[in-house]
């Protein structure tokens, strides 16, 4: 996919971060809680935007309401350990994987497919990434081990790669729905 026109990739910038702070700060309550879509985005931001200043601005982004979910809304602060800082990398794997891959996008099958399986192991070595620094660096575990750290990292990877999945998924459907009717579009356009 050819970059996109600046007014695009700024317009898609904000719609990004606005999505950011709508589910990882839950500030409007239960009822509108969606899941924390932070992962997906940085894997989408890369794939569309591909910019390392944005890349920037969406760690700052994510730190930010982390610290105002902690400060100013009563959020535990328990994640946030010495292993907190493993959010870069972590973030960074999601990023530079759909930047890496986005010269091979477009809209037909086999490269939704390829897009989708390359979200996917972003996702879980990304989770591992974070998990992991949380649990062996983190200090909330006094014995860590090995066979608790896979029995942990099973109860919770599934979930988030699951979610991080679901809106990746939901957005390339999107994406090949919104080609198709651009072309479909301009198809009938040119028979005029």
């Amino acid at each position: 996919m050819k970059p996109l026109p600046r007014n695009v990739n700024l317009t898609l910038f904000a719609a990004f971060a606005t999505f950011m702070v709508a589910t990882r700060f839950h500030h409007f309550g239960d009822v509108l809680h969606l899941p924390d879509a932070s992962m997906a985005l940085f894997f989408l931001g890369g794939l569309y935007l591909r910019k390392h200043w944005q890349f920037a601005a969406f760690i700052a982004l994510a730190v930010v309401i982390d610290w105002i979910a902690i400060e100013h809304a009563g959020v535990s602060d328990f994640c946030v350990t010495p292993a907190y800082s493993f959010l870069l990398p972590a973030y960074g794997v999601l990023w530079y994987a759909g930047r890496l891959y986005a010269s091979r996008f477009d809209t037909r099958w086999r490269s939704l497919l390829g897009t989708t399986g390359v979200a996917f192991v972003a996702s879980a070595l990304s989770f591992a990434i974070s998990n992991g620094a949380f649990y062996w660096l983190g200090g909330r575990y006094a014995d860590p081990h090995f066979a608790e750290y896979v029995a942990r990292a099973w109860q919770w990877g599934p979930l988030f790669v699951r979610t991080t999945m679901t809106y990746v998924v939901v957005a390339l459907a999107m994406h090949a729905i919104a080609a198709s009717a651009l072309a479909f579009r301009a198809e009938r356009t040119a028979d005029r």
